[in-house]
């Protein structure tokens, strides 16, 4: 195994580990996560010799997520580090798994959403009534940290693109 194929391995699945536990945790996603998924797309895709064709569509998918989903983050239907995530990941996926992939992060959301609800009418355990981080998922009024149901979704369609060693995009 390459050097190349060991980061195509790792970096995109820890980066997306992080913003789920980031969002969990503290109900933000830094820009830093965005801009380090940014830029691993643009080392990864010069080292393993992209065609600037391939990569120019891949940026046209961001383009068009982020448009997309900085007209929901100001509606308020999602954060506007969720809308960055969004349109990090699909740099990656471009156009060609970008369906798939918004439709596993539309139904892991969903799932979330309505678990994270239910969650909210049960009563805190004083354990748990300690922790800050429980404590806003619990809040009744408190946000969805998206960012969960968007990692998900990307860690389940990685595997399926050309970034992964030996598979067939």
């Amino acid at each position: 195994m390459t050097a190349v194929d060991a980061i195509r391995l790792a970096l995109f699945p820890t980066l997306m580990a992080f913003a789920a536990s980031s969002d969990l945790l503290t109900m933000t996603i830094s820009n830093r996560l965005s801009l380090a998924l940014t830029a691993g797309f643009a080392v990864l895709a010069l080292t393993t010799g992209m065609p600037l064709a391939a990569i120019g569509m891949h940026v046209a998918a961001a383009a068009a997520v982020l448009v997309v989903g900085f007209i929901f983050f100001s509606q308020g239907w999602i954060g506007g580090g969720d809308a960055k995530l969004f349109a990090a990941t699909a740099l990656w996926f471009g156009f060609d798994h970008l369906l798939d992939y918004a439709t596993y992060a539309s139904i892991f959301g969903g799932v979330l959403t309505l678990v994270l609800l239910q969650f909210r009418k049960l009563p805190l355990p004083a354990v748990l009534a300690r922790q800050p981080w429980i404590m806003r998922l619990h809040e009744e009024r408190g946000g969805i940290p998206y960012g969960i149901a968007l990692a998900a979704a990307a860690l389940i369609i990685y595997p399926k693109t050309g970034w992964m060693p030996g598979a067939t995009p």
